[in-house]
């Protein structure tokens, strides 16, 4: 009970810091355009690449560690863990500002636009206080009490939004470069980082018998219990492969940061030319980034889920438990991505006031549905503890990104881009389902994953394109704003393929009143309805 306590407060927590990381994208966009949008785009996924390696994994190390010696009533011990960890990531984060800040030169020149290198060094700030923060996180996290990492989370999250809205209203007004308007929005990063810290030491502040235990620890570091050289080499054996396994994610988004800018200028534009382009193409990343995150909220419940079964040793809790949510993934992300791509003008000129780039964002749209389903099939396969396949598959779709990135972009620019990033993730999607069926036995029937998803998606989009076609007759007359018309139209479509997707997918089988069992909140007040879609 204490430990899904847990995962839920994280995982709320994680669904607000990630939708507000994903949306301040937006107001970048709006405010800033589209070269900025595309600078900060390809500065964050590298700061996040080495903020990866600065951590090393040591929050799981530090919270197993703190945990083992927390049970056994050492508390002392765990105040080592702690002190011990926050010596040495503060070391590594140190040395990973230096290389950020002092070789920005050289990184921006490896991306291809020297527009970068301010953004670089503004951003390399933030690796001199997470560190701490990250060793703080892990220690309250083996002590089983969550909630300082989740506020922590969530106010990190606001105050590098709020940071980056407020250097971007004032740096836009001063008509500042490009380059440091981005500079302006990685800052957030920084002021973000600060204030997570300091809601951690705030947590820590309170917990006085920990913290008193902490400054023994610290006065007498000689203690021959277990020595600082021992427990390092402990953490360090244990997290390096956490790490490793980590960075897989960060890689596979970095590939367009070291590969779009240099493949676009060798495809005749200039830097400038470059960096808007490469905005353009994240707009769709945006968008689609969503999906994956309504999916990563639930993906929480789903580890501890196959795991119980599996240690439980019951086969059919565990064919439901795996099945389920990869066929549910399966069915709401084909439509979310179908969805996105029918209204893939109206949205873009909603959220990015033009059209520029539609066509690579209805593409990308598709990366949706698989990005949901590696997430789901990855932590199915974690919760069977394989944990290292969903990382080797990454890697995989890495390469290829890389591969289709050298072959396309040339030919198609942004829009070869967005194809080789759905070509990946489906690699990785299909990798893992295909791991999946090898370890526990399941089957992908043509009638639950195509048949009858098929017809409910089908039906969705004819409702969805049939509401874009009718307003797009008449609204024009009515309103006169572009922008206006076409965010009715979005919102419309969307409320029309929700209101048409429920119903077929009961009707078709697509979703059942058994899947609900999976859902007893929602079982009581809906089941009633659902009985009735069913019937007629």
């Amino acid at each position: 009970s204490s430990m899904l306590k847990g995962a839920t407060v994280l995982g709320v927590a994680a669904v607000i810091s990630k939708l507000l990381g994903t949306l301040q994208k937006i107001p970048l966009q709006n405010i800033a355009g589209d070269t900025t949008f595309g600078i900060y785009s390809a500065v964050y996924p590298f700061y996040i690449l080495i903020l990866f390696l600065a951590t090393a994994g040591f929050p799981v190390a530090v919270a197993k560690f703190v945990a083992e010696r927390a049970a056994a009533g050492n508390m002392r011990a765990a105040a080592k863990v702690l002190a011990v960890s926050t010596v040495m990531l503060s070391i590594l984060g140190a040395v990973f500002f230096c290389l950020m800040y002092f070789g920005a030169g050289m990184i921006s020149f490896a991306i291809g636009s020297a527009q970068t290198k301010s953004a670089l060094q503004s951003v390399s700030f933030a690796l001199l206080f997470v560190p701490a923060l990250s060793a703080l996180r892990g220690y309250f996290q083996g002590l089983q009490d969550m909630m300082p990492t989740a506020v922590s989370q969530v106010a990190e999250q606001f105050i590098r939004v709020a940071t980056m809205l407020v250097l971007l209203f004032a740096l836009a007004s001063m008509r500042a470069s490009d380059g440091a308007i981005a500079a302006g929005a990685t800052f957030g990063s920084v002021t973000g980082a600060l204030a997570g810290l300091l809601v951690m030491l705030l947590y820590w502040k309170k917990a006085k018998r920990e913290y008193a235990t902490l400054a023994a620890v610290l006065r007498n570091h000689t203690e021959k219990a277990e020595s600082w050289r021992e427990l390092a080499g402990k953490l360090l054996a244990f997290a390096l492969p956490v790490c490793l396994g980590s960075i897989v994610v960060p890689i596979l988004n970095i590939v367009d940061t070291f590969t779009m800018p240099h493949l676009l200028k060798q495809s005749g534009f200039t830097e400038n030319e470059a960096m808007f382009r490469l905005g353009l193409y994240n707009r769709g990343l945006t968008v689609v980034q969503l999906v994956s995150m309504l999916v990563i909220s639930v993906s929480v419940a789903i580890v501890p889920a196959v795991a119980q079964a599996k240690a439980e040793r019951d086969r059919e809790l565990l064919r439901v438990r795996v099945e389920l949510p990869v066929r549910l993934t399966w069915l709401f992300g084909l439509a979310a991505s179908l969805g996105i791509a029918v209204l893939a003008l109206p949205i873009n000129v909603m959220l990015y006031q033009d059209g520029a780039g539609t066509s690579a964002m209805a593409i990308m749209a598709f990366t949706g549905v698989f990005s949901a389903l590696n997430i789901t099939t990855g932590s199915v396969l974690q919760g069977l503890g394989k944990v290292h396949i969903p990382a080797v598959h990454l890697l995989s779709a890495a390469v290829l990104k890389l591969v289709l990135n050298l072959a396309l972009l040339p030919k198609w620019g942004i829009i070869g881009g967005a194809l080789a990033t759905v070509l990946a993730f489906a690699l990785a999607a299909f990798l893992n389902m295909a791991a999946l069926q090898k370890i526990t036995g399941m089957r992908f029937s043509f009638s639950a994953y195509w048949l009858k998803p098929g017809l409910t998606v089908m039906s969705m989009v004819a409702a969805v394109a049939a509401v874009r076609f009718a307003l797009h007759s008449w609204l024009p007359l009515a309103v006169h704003s572009e922008r206006m018309v076409e965010t009715v139209i979005a919102l419309i479509g969307v409320g029309a393929g929700v209101a048409v997707f429920f119903p077929v997918a009961f009707a078709a089988g697509a979703i059942s009143g058994q899947d609900l069992q999976a859902a007893p909140a929602l079982r009581a007040k809906l089941a009633p309805l659902f009985r009735r879609l069913e019937r007629g």
